[in-house]
This record gives structure tokens, C-alpha cells and sequence, in this order.
């Protein structure tokens, strides 16, 4: 009888690798890794070729889950080797190592790989235009994933929040709780997603992996909303004083410039497999259950 090939998960510390082991508690299916150990956790730099592949091999990993990434999209600007190390060369280093061994690759990309300008919902087959460091990294990393030849899928996802680590819906909670007033941006619209559930699509996605080559698929809540009318929501919903005052991105002036409209069509993806994608407004209330 052949052995149960099992799932690796990369960066399992981060915000979706930890959605991942939480709601896959107690199945010994998978193996997650980060690139410092905890608990659970084998150490694991995707960077590594030769550590990557001992992993696959000594785990008998059949399909992987690549959450590891470089994310601080302000500090690529200033450190662009290290964002395309982590985001290109690790991703080069995992595709040839699961074309070696004949496992499935699951890619996280995001909607900065898009300038915004089109101002209709991006598809899957729409050509990417980044803007910054990292835009460049995870446009090039689709590329680099879809030349290897490796069987497996890239799902692009935006404004992921979560009850883990640090992200915008933490750092409203946190501001909105000690300040009386702040400031927003509110000419940059797009769809936050909660990481429960791009964590769910991410494991109904798995037994497909390995009939894919390079397939894209588009994944984030429904729904439309800037940074200014999610961060009202965010205090509606918490219960928050906090006045948000909506400022141009002029005003809020960062080294990486953001896509303006990145909105993504996930009419594929619903389709494929049945979803019926939650408002963002929806999710929020549910993630916002479990951090209050």
C-alpha cells in the first residue's frame, strides 16, 4: 500500500501558515516549517536548496504550501535584495525542488502585482503592472512559478487580516482603543480578506494542485471598499470612538506607491468550486469575534 504523501507548509508563523495549522489541528497530514523553529515547527529556509529538498524528501511531501514571503511592502523599497530573495529566488528554489520530486506547489500572490489603472475588476488573465519592490517580486515569482514547468496553482489574494501577528485590522483595533482621531487613506480601494477563509480555499485547493500547471486563481472577500471605509467599519463593528478622517494618498505619503483600484474578479475560483464568497463586512465580524 503507498505511503500517504503529506502537505508542507512554508512560513507557518505567518498570518495564513497559522490559519493553516489551526484548522488543521491534530491531522498528521501536514508539516509546517518556518525559517526560525517553534513549537510544532521544523526550521526551514526556503532559500536553501539543499535543506528544502531533504525536507520534501524525509517527509514524504506530496503537495506544498508556500506561505513564506517577504510582506513589508515599505521596507522592500529600501532592501530590494533581500524582498526578491525571499519572494523569487525561494519560490525558483521550491518549484524545481517539487518538479524533482513530483509534488504539487500552492503559490500566494497578491494584488499589488496590478497598478490599479484598469478600473474594472482584475482577472486572472489580466497582465501584470507592478508599482514597487514588491509588486515587481511577486509579478516576477508568478513567472518563475509558471517557467518551471511544476505542477500547481498561484492564488492572489489582497488586504489579508487575521487574529495573528501584525496587520491593519490590529493596528486600527490598537489606534482605534487609545487615540480619539486618525487618519486614513481613501483613494485606494480593493477587498480585504480574512484569513479563515482564504486558509479554506487554500485547503479545497490542495487535491487540484496536482492537476494544475501554473494555474491562477483570484481569491479575496466580495465587495469593494477603501482603507478609509474599512477602517470606519473596523470601529463600527468594535465599538470604537475613534474618529477616521479620509486623507489622499498625497497626504499620507509612503515609499512604496499602491495600486489605486485592485479589486479582484473571483468569479473563476467560485465557480471551480462551488464558494459562495462572504462580504467582507461579514468576515470582519467573524475575525473581530475571536480578537475581542
Amino acid at each position: 500500500m503507498q505511503k500517504q504523501r503529506k502537505v508542507l507548509v512554508t512560513g507557518a508563523c505567518g498570518q495564513l501558515g497559522s490559519e493553516i495549522r489551526r484548522m488543521t489541528a491534530g491531522s498528521g497530514d501536514f508539516v509546517f516549517t518556518d525559517y526560525l523553529p517553534a513549537e510544532g515547527i521544523l526550521p526551514l529556509d526556503i532559500c536553501d536548496a539543499e535543506a528544502v529538498a531533504a525536507c520534501i524528501a524525509d517527509n514524504s511531501v506530496g503537495t506544498i504550501i508556500n506561505c513564506a514571503a517577504w510582506t513589508n511592502v515599505e521596507k522592500a523599497e529600501d532592501e530590494p535584495e533581500a524582498c526578491r530573495r525571499i519572494n523569487c529566488d525561494g519560490v525558483a528554489i521550491l518549484a524545481d525542488a517539487a518538479l524533482q520530486a513530483g509534488a504539487a506547489l500552492i503559490q500566494i500572490s497578491t494584488d499589488f502585482v496590478f497598478d490599479g489603472s484598469k478600473g474594472s475588476p482584475y482577472l486572472e488573465t489580466d497582465s501584470p503592472a507592478p508599482l514597487s519592490v514588491y509588486g515587481r517580486s511577486k509579478a516576477e515569482s508568478e513567472f518563475i512559478f509558471r517557467s518551471s514547468g511544476v505542477s500547481g496553482i498561484i492564488i492572489r489574494t489582497a488586504w489579508l487580516y487575521s487574529p495573528y501577528g501584525r496587520n491593519f485590522l490590529k493596528t486600527m483595533l490598537h489606534l482605534g482603543s487609545t487615540r480619539e482621531t486618525i487618519t486614513v487613506v481613501n483613494d485606494q480601494a480593493g477587498s480585504p480578506t480574512y484569513s479563515e477563509d482564504l486558509a479554506d480555499v487554500v485547503l479545497r485547493l490542495i487535491p487540484l494542485a496536482g492537476k494544475k500547471k501554473g494555474e491562477i486563481y483570484n481569491y479575496s472577500n466580495e465587495g469593494v471598499c477603501t482603507w478609509y471605509e474599512f477602517s470606519c467599519e473596523i470601529m463600527r463593528q468594535a465599538g470604537l470612538d475613534c474618529k477616521v478622517i479620509p486623507v489622499t494618498s498625497s497626504e499620507y505619503p509612503q515609499k512604496a506607491v499602491r495600486p489605486c483600484y485592485s479589486y479582484l474578479d473571483k468569479s473563476k475560483i467560485a465557480a471551480e468550486l462551488g464558494l459562495d464568497v462572504p462580504q467582507w463586512q461579514v468576515s470582519l465580524q467573524k475575525c473581530l469575534e475571536r480578537i475581542i
